[in-house]
């Protein structure tokens, strides 16, 4: 692995230069925005983003603001270079502005998204309806944090190097561990990172603004602001499950994602019982992916090492009619499932979304999931709805705190990474 320095000119730099980089890498981390913004200019900018092309007149119908508001707020995201008009698409024979369409100004522009798993690192760049236009997975960088975080920056910096037509604007990190939002720093034991620098390092490398979430919240953010939205939802309480290789929950209350000041919760822990996973006790040792893989190595569905010794080659198995294969895949749907019942018993949302490969990536297997909440939970029935994401979710949660900021407030945050361009320009050339 080769380390990658985090300054474009290591060796001219003095340490008055590197000591100013860093504190501007410090005042531009931005606690991320998981929610559903409600002030003038992130509504007009919602109704163009959900609806566009759209008339002003009918802008302030969906939202609610008058006219003169509506207007006000247009003339000044079009400013802002976030929307721009379409007289082309203007009724015939109407008068004034106000029918003129306008839509997102989509074409300029992109977010950077990195999701850093425990295994794979993935960068995403999105456009602004929050849609993915690239990504591409590398290995999460092993070894020494400081290391690992400079060659995590370089990857990001080459990557952006490759988009010539589109302007950066902001990157999100979605991560594991536990991520305090304000300084940008995360503690991930399976990393080995103690407040380890995400957000600062990012930020001086790349010159952006940067958003730092927990992963599981940035996944139900996704749900929340680019999912299918299902009606009175957003007053509402909803659960989001995640499973993979790690297991993990996140409520949204009201349009907004509950981010704990001390961090996420953790159902790690939660007490499950499964001798044919392992008997270890504990849910996340049970169902992760490697618990599954342990399992089918020791039953011989899959040699015990090799290239053949993967979970896609035990879900292949279970496919092909393998019954030992096709067993661990349905007792990890029964535990998941009682797990799931369990949440559900105690925090009662009004929507239940659970997400993660452990349920995507075996489809055949939800309907187990639903038959052992169905039997574990004591609240009656209740539908579990599988993220629209499927197997993107990650890539959808590391984008949404990439664009979290633009939501809650479009005018803002394109001053924001202006003048953090500006500032990256007149450092580089110290």
């Amino acid at each position: 692995m080769t380390t990658i320095a985090t300054s474009a000119a290591p060796a001219r730099q003095t340490p008055a230069v590197h000591a100013k980089r860093a504190l501007l890498a410090r005042h531009h981390i931005v606690a991320p925005s998981l929610k559903v913004a409600d002030a003038a200019a992130a509504s007009v900018f919602g109704a163009a983003r959900q609806r566009g092309p759209i008339a002003r007149d009918a802008i302030a119908r969906v939202t609610g603001l008058s006219i003169a508001t509506v207007n006000r707020q247009v003339s000044a995201l079009i400013d802002a270079g976030v929307l721009r008009e379409r007289a082309d698409l203007a009724v015939s024979g109407a008068i004034g502005r106000p029918r003129v369409p306008v839509e997102v100004n989509h074409e300029p522009y992109l977010t950077l998204g990195l999701h850093i798993g425990a295994k794979t690192t993935s960068i995403v760049a999105t456009d602004l309806f929050g849609r993915t236009l690239d990504v591409v997975e590398t290995p999460t960088p092993r070894g020494p944090q400081d290391a690992a975080l400079a060659a995590l920056a370089g990857s990001a910096r080459r990557y952006l190097s490759r988009w010539h037509r589109r302007r950066p604007l902001w990157v999100g990190v979605a991560a594991g561990g536990v991520v305090d939002s304000v300084s940008g720093h995360l503690d991930h034991a399976r990393l080995g990172w103690s407040a380890a620098p995400v957000g600062p390092v990012l930020a001086e490398t790349l010159g952006l603004p940067v958003s730092v979430a927990s992963h599981v919240d940035a996944m139900a953010g996704a749900e929340l602001l680019l999912g299918v939205r299902r009606p009175g939802a957003q007053a509402g309480t909803s659960l989001y499950v995640y499973a993979r290789e790690t297991v993990g929950y996140a409520l949204s209350i009201g349009g907004r994602v509950h981010s704990p000041s001390g961090g996420p919760g953790t159902i790690a822990a939660l007490p499950v019982d499964s001798e044919l996973l392992g008997g270890t006790g504990k849910l996340e040792s049970t169902v992760s992916d490697e618990a599954v893989l342990t399992a089918a190595r020791a039953q011989r569905i899959v040699p015990s090492e090799g290239p053949a010794s993967t979970l896609p080659a035990v879900l292949r198995a279970a496919r092909a009619g393998h019954a030992g294969a096709g067993a661990l895949l349905a007792e990890r749907a029964r535990v998941l499932g009682a797990a799931v019942a369990l949440l559900r018993d105690m925090l009662n949302p009004d929507d239940l979304v659970v997400g993660g490969q452990a349920f995507t990536e075996y489809p055949e297997g939800i309907e187990l999931v639903q038959r052992a909440f169905a039997a574990r939970t004591v609240l009656g029935p209740r539908d579990i709805r599988v993220t629209a994401f499927g197997n993107r979710v990650q890539e959808a949660g590391a984008g949404v705190v990439s664009l979290g900021g633009l939501y809650a407030d479009p005018i803002a945050a394109m001053r924001r990474a202006q003048l953090r361009r500006g500032e990256a320009g007149v450092l580089g050339a110290s």
